[in-house]
């Protein structure tokens, strides 16, 4: 698949959110598939509003997407994103997320719907 180039203006937002370490942290966990709320208030050790506050964020800039399950909300990376390679760019060159992701599962807090 032929990476295409974004144009600072489309970069820039981006950069931005990915810029805070929540954020990060979040996007990072998300590379391995969707997540619950619930899951990242455990690992970022947060208040759900405020992992809410930063999942906003992230949503409304369309960096994820959400889908909603009976009472839970699962994020996902939303690859439709137009610097979805720019955000996996990132995201690859940082510490992986994936034990946290592990932690949970062995800890039993890992929601399974």
């Amino acid at each position: 698949m032929e990476k295409t180039r974004l144009a600072i203006e489309e970069a820039v937002p981006a950069l931005k959110l990915l810029g805070d370490k929540t954020r990060l942290t979040i996007t990072g966990m998300l590379k391995n598939g969707e997540c619950c709320v619930c899951e990242f208030t455990e690992v970022l050790e947060m208040s759900q509003p405020s992992v809410s506050q930063h999942l906003r964020k992230l949503r409304d800039a369309k960096i994820v997407k959400e889908e909603r399950r009976g009472q839970w909300v699962f994020y996902s990376l939303n690859e439709d994103y137009e610097a979805y390679n720019l955000v996996l760019d990132v995201i690859e060159n940082v510490s992986d997320q994936s034990e946290k992701i592990a932690e949970l599962e062995r800890q039993g807090k890992r929601i399974q719907c």
